[in-house]
C-alpha cells in the first residue's frame, strides 16, 4: 500500500538551464575544494582564476537566460519554487560580479597575511550561490534555505583572519546576531503560512488578491518579522549595530563582498517579497519601511561624521546607502524596483573599488585605516588616489558618476509614490555624505604625507578591480541609459509558467 502511494507522487519537473548560474557557482566551489584536497600544491593563482571563472560562467549563463527571457517570457521550475524572470537574472549578474571582485582582492591579501588556502574562495562561491537562490526564490522556504547558505559562509568569512582578534570577534558577533535575525524570519514565515495557507509567493499573492482578511493580525505579524530579519541582513537601522564592528574586524576583501553581494541578496528578498508578493497590502507595510529608511539615512550619515577610522566610516556610509535603496522598496512600484536595481548594480562596483583601495592601504595586519595613514596619498600614489577619489565622488552623489544617477533615481521614485518626507531626509543625508567624503579627500590631496608613510604597491588583481570599478562608475554616470534600460526591464514576475 505504501509503495503504491509513493508511486503516485510525481517528481517536480526541473529546467536545468534556469539553474545554471547557481550550479556554476556551487559546483565550481565544490570542485576546487575537491581538487585541493587531492593535490595540495595547487598554486594560488589557479584557485583565484577558477573562482573568477566560475563567476564568469554564472554571468555568461545569465546573459543567455536574459536573451531566452526575451523570447519565451518569465517562467518557473521545481514545482514553481524557483522563479525565472528579469529580476532574478539581473541580480545574479550583480552577485556573481561581487564574488569575482572579492576573489580578485583576496588573492594578494591572503599572500600578504600568510593565509594562503582555498577556503575563502570556496566560501565566497557558496555564499554567492545562496544569494542567487534568494534572487530566484518563489517560495519562502527556498528563500530561507538560500539565506542560510549565504549567511553561514559569511559568518566564517568574517572570522577568516585567524591572527586578528578583531576578526574573531566580528565573526562571533555576526553569527550570534545573525541567528537571532534568522529566528525572526522563521517565525515570520510561520505566521504568513498560518494566515495564507501557503509559503509559495505566487499562491500568497493570489490569496491576498482574492480574499479580504477581516482579521489580519497573523499576516501583519509575519510581514513585520520578515522586515526585521531582512533589515538586519542589509544593515538597516535600528538593526545595524553589528555593521561597524563586523566591517572593521572582517578581512577587507570580505567586507567588499558583504557590502555588495550580501546587500544585493538582502534587497532582492525585500523587493521580491514586499514590493511584489505583498503589493495588495502595501498600505500596511510601507509606513514601517518609511521609518526604517529615514532612521537608516540619518543614523548612517551622522554617525559616519565622527569616525576617525576610514573603514568604520565607510561601514556607516554603507548603512546610509542601505537607506537610499530602501527608498526604492517603499515606492512599491516598477519605477522604485528599477531604481533600486540600478543602485545595487552600480554600488556593487563602486564599493568593491573602494575596498580594493583599502585592501592596499591597510598594510600587513589589515588594520591601518586612520585618516593620518591617507595623508598625502595624492603625491605618494596619484593613480590610486585618483581612483579612490572617483569612488568617493560617486558615493557622495557628485554628477557624472553612477552614484548621482542612482541617488536621483531612488529619490525620484520616492517622490513619485508621494513619500515626500522620506525624500527630504534622503536629500539631507546626501548633503551630509558629501561633507563626509570631503574629509578623506582633504587628507589625500591637501595634507603633507607623514615622514614614516608606508610605500604601497598595486597588485595586478587589485588593479583589475580598481580599473573595472572606475570604468563602470564613470560609464553609467555619463551614459546611465546603457544600464537603466536593463534595470527597467528587470522586474519581478511571479508566474507558474513552465
Amino acid at each position: 500500500m505504501i509503495l503504491a502511494q509513493a508511486q503516485t507522487i510525481a517528481a517536480p519537473s526541473v529546467d536545468v538551464s534556469i539553474l545554471l548560474p547557481m550550479l556554476f557557482m556551487a559546483v565550481g566551489g565544490l570542485l576546487i575544494l575537491t581538487m585541493t584536497s587531492i593535490k595540495k600544491d595547487i598554486p594560488a593563482w589557479f584557485i583565484t582564476s577558477w573562482a573568477v571563472g566560475s563567476c564568469g560562467g554564472a554571468i555568461i549563463s545569465s546573459i543567455v537566460l536574459w536573451n531566452q527571457l526575451g523570447n519565451d517570457g518569465a517562467s518557473s521550475t521545481v514545482a514553481g519554487a524557483v522563479g525565472f524572470d528579469g529580476f532574478s537574472v539581473f541580480l545574479t549578474v550583480v552577485i556573481a560580479s561581487a564574488v569575482a571582485m572579492a576573489s580578485l582582492l583576496a588573492h594578494p591579501y591572503l599572500e600578504r597575511e600568510g593565509l594562503e588556502g582555498v577556503e575563502l574562495h570556496v566560501l565566497l562561491l557558496l555564499s554567492g550561490t545562496g544569494g542567487i537562490v534568494m534572487a530566484f526564490s518563489n517560495d519562502l522556504i527556498v528563500f530561507f534555505l538560500g539565506l542560510e547558505t549565504l549567511s553561514m559562509a559569511v559568518y566564517v568569512l568574517a572570522a577568516m583572519h585567524r591572527r586578528r582578534i578583531q576578526s574573531q570577534e566580528a565573526g562571533m558577533k555576526y553569527f550570534v546576531l545573525g541567528a537571532f535575525s534568522s529566528t525572526f524570519l522563521l517565525y515570520g514565515i510561520a505566521l504568513i503560512y498560518g494566515a495564507t495557507g501557503s509559503t509559495n509567493l505566487i499562491e500568497i499573492q493570489g490569496f491576498l488578491a482574492n480574499n479580504l482578511l477581516v482579521e489580519d493580525g497573523l499576516l501583519l505579524g509575519g510581514i513585520a518579522l520578515l522586515i526585521v530579519g531582512l533589515a538586519f541582513k542589509v544593515g538597516a537601522a535600528p538593526f545595524h549595530s553589528w555593521t561597524p564592528d563586523v566591517y572593521d574586524g572582517a578581512p577587507t576583501p570580505v567586507v567588499a563582498y558583504m557590502a555588495s553581494g550580501v546587500k544585493a541578496a538582502g534587497f532582492a528578498a525585500l523587493l521580491r517579497i514586499l514590493s511584489s508578493t505583498f503589493s495588495s497590502v502595501v498600505d500596511d507595510w510601507v509606513p514601517a519601511i518609511e521609518v526604517i529608511a529615514a532612521l537608516t539615512l540619518i543614523i548612517g550619515s551622522l554617525s559616519a561624521i565622527v569616525q576617525t577610522n576610514v573603514k568604520r566610516m565607510l561601514a556607516y556610509s554603507s548603512i546610509s546607502h542601505a537607506g537610499f535603496i530602501m527608498l526604492g522598496v517603499l515606492a512599491a512600484s516598477d519605477r522604485g524596483t528599477s531604481a533600486a536595481l540600478f543602485y545595487l548594480f552600480t554600488y556593487a562596483f563602486l564599493v568593491s573599488g573602494t575596498m580594493a583601495a583599502l585592501t592596499i592601504l591597510g598594510g600587513k595586519g589589515d588594520n591601518d585605516f586612520s585618516f593620518e595613514s591617507m595623508q598625502g596619498l595624492g603625491r605618494r600614489k596619484p593613480i590610486l588616489a585618483f581612483a579612490l577619489m572617483i569612488f568617493l565622488f560617486a558615493q557622495a552623489g557628485i554628477p557624472f558618476t553612477s552614484g548621482f544617477v542612482a541617488k536621483f533615481g531612488v529619490i525620484a521614485a520616492a517622490v513619485d509614490s508621494e513619500n515626500y518626507w522620506v525624500a527630504i531626509v534622503a536629500v539631507f543625508a546626501a548633503v551630509v555624505g558629501a561633507f563626509l567624503y570631503l574629509k578623506v579627500l582633504v587628507s589625500m590631496f591637501l595634507q603633507e604625507p607623514q615622514d614614516n608613510a608606508r610605500d604601497v604597491e598595486i597588485p595586478g588583481s587589485v588593479g583589475v578591480v580598481l580599473a573595472t570599478a572606475v570604468v563602470v562608475t564613470l560609464l553609467f554616470g555619463i551614459f546611465p541609459g546603457l544600464l537603466d534600460g536593463f534595470a527597467t526591464d528587470a522586474l519581478v514576475e511571479l508566474t507558474t509558467g513552465q
